[in-house]
C-alpha cells in the first residue's frame, strides 16, 4: 500500500485527531477594504489547557546593559569531554563490530524519540495525549538522550516559544549560532533553577551503562569501542525560509533529516500545538510516523492538527511569499 494511503488510513481509522480551523477574518470599523490587525494567536487557535508556549509579542527586553555572563565550568568541561569522545568515536567506527554500530543507531533513534515525541511534542506542547505504557517508554527514552529531565526541558522550551529571541529565551539565537545550540548550556541561566527529581541516577542507568554493557556482553567488543561509538557518538534557527511567519527568526530547514522531523521551525513556531510540527505529517518526519503508529495501537490519541484553511490564512497574513503548495 502506498505510504500516503497508509497514512490516511491510520489517521482516519483509529483515535481521533483534533483539527484546529482558521479564525474568521474581521474588517475595520471604518469600512475600508482592509483586514483588522489580529494577534498571531486567537483563543480558538489555542489548547484550553496550556498557553505557556504561545508567543508573546508584547514582551520586550529591558533597556540597559546585559547582565554579566557567568560560566558554568562543570558544564563546559563535561560538554567538552562528551564532544571529544564523539570525535574519537568517529575514528573507531571502521574497527568496531557491526552490532555495536547497529546498537548505537538503535540508541540514537530511541533517544531521539524521547526528545521529539516525548519532551517536545507531548510534554512541552501537549499536542497529543499518550497512555501510560507510551509515557513510560518516552520518559525512559528521554533519559537516554542526556538532555535534562522533562520538567526542565519543557520549561525551557515553552519559554523559548513564549519569549522567542529575547533574553528570556533560554537559547536566544540573536546571541549567535553557537550560543543557541551549545553555549546556553555552558552559562548560568537567569534566574537559576533548582534541579528536580531523580534525573542523574536515571541518566547513569539509562544513558551510559546499557549503551556499552550490551555491546560488551554480546560478542567481545572492546570497552573503548562500546563506550565511544555506542554512547558519545550520539551527540549531535538561524537559517531557512519563513513561509508562515516572516517576523519569526526560526526558519524552515526540513533538510535536517537527522532531527527526525524537527526541521520545520517556522511552521512549528507558527503552530506550536500541531502534533506533527510540520504541515506535511510523514514527509521527512519519522516522529510523526511514530506517533501515528502509536495511535494505531491505541497508545496515542487526541492528536492536534492545524487545518489547511488555518495554514493558508496564516501564510497570507504573515508569510514571506516563499510558500509553495503541494
Amino acid at each position: 500500500m502506498p505510504a500516503h494511503l497508509l497514512q490516511e488510513d491510520i489517521s482516519s481509522s483509529y483515535t481521533t485527531t483534533t483539527t484546529i480551523t482558521a479564525p474568521p477574518s474581521r474588517v475595520l470599523q471604518n469600512g475600508r477594504d482592509k483586514l483588522e490587525t489580529t494577534p498571531l494567536y486567537l483563543e480558538e487557535d489555542v489548547r484550553p489547557d496550556i498557553k505557556d508556549d504561545i508567543y508573546d509579542p508584547t514582551y520586550k527586553d529591558k533597556e540597559g546593559p546585559s547582565p554579566k555572563v557567568e560560566y558554568v565550568w562543570r558544564n563546559i568541561i563535561l560538554m567538552s569531554l562528551l564532544h571529544l569522545g564523539a570525535l574519537y568515536g568517529i575514528t573507531l567506527i571502521p574497527t568496531c563490530k557491526l552490532y555495536t554500530c547497529l546498537w548505537g543507531l538503535f540508541y540514537y533513534v530511541v533517544s531521539a524519540l524521547g526528545i521529539t515525541a516525548g519532551a517536545h511534542r507531548l510534554w512541552s506542547h501537549r499536542s497529543y495525549k499518550a497512555r501510560l505504557p507510551l509515557r513510560l517508554f518516552l520518559i525512559i527514552a528521554n533519559t537516554m538522550a542526556f538532555q535534562n529531565d522533562v520538567y526542565e526541558w519543557a520549561r525551557d522550551h515553552r519559554a523559548h516559544h513564549k519569549f522567542s529571541e529575547t533574553h528570556a529565551d533560554p537559547h536566544n539565537s540573536r546571541r549567535g549560532f553557537f550560543f543557541s545550540h551549545v553555549g546556553w548550556l555552558l552559562v548560568r541561566k537567569h534566574p537559576a533553577v533548582k534541579e528536580k527529581g531523580y534525573y542523574k541516577p536515571g541518566l547513569l542507568l539509562m544513558c551510559f551503562i546499557p549503551a556499552h554493557a550490551c555491546a560488551l556482553c554480546s560478542g567481545g567488543e572492546t570497552l573503548s569501542h562500546a563506550l565511544f561509538v555506542a554512547t558519545f557518538l550520539l551527540l549531535a534557527h538561524l537559517f531557512g525560509y519563513r513561509p508562515y511567519d516572516r517576523t519569526s527568526v526560526p526558519g524552515e530547514y526540513p533538510g535536517v533529516t537527522w532531527t527526525v522531523g524537527e526541521g520545520f521551525h517556522n511552521y512549528h513556531h507558527s503552530f506550536p500545538y500541531d502534533y506533527s510540527a510540520s504541515e506535511y505529517r510523514w514527509h521527512i518526519n519519522f516522529t510523526t510516523f511514530f506517533i501515528d503508529c502509536m495511535a494505531a495501537l491505541g497508545l496515542a490519541y487526541d492528536r492536534k492538527k492545524v487545518s489547511k484553511a488555518a495554514v493558508l490564512a496564516r501564510i497570507k497574513r504573515t508569510g514571506d511569499g516563499s510558500y509553495k503548495s503541494g
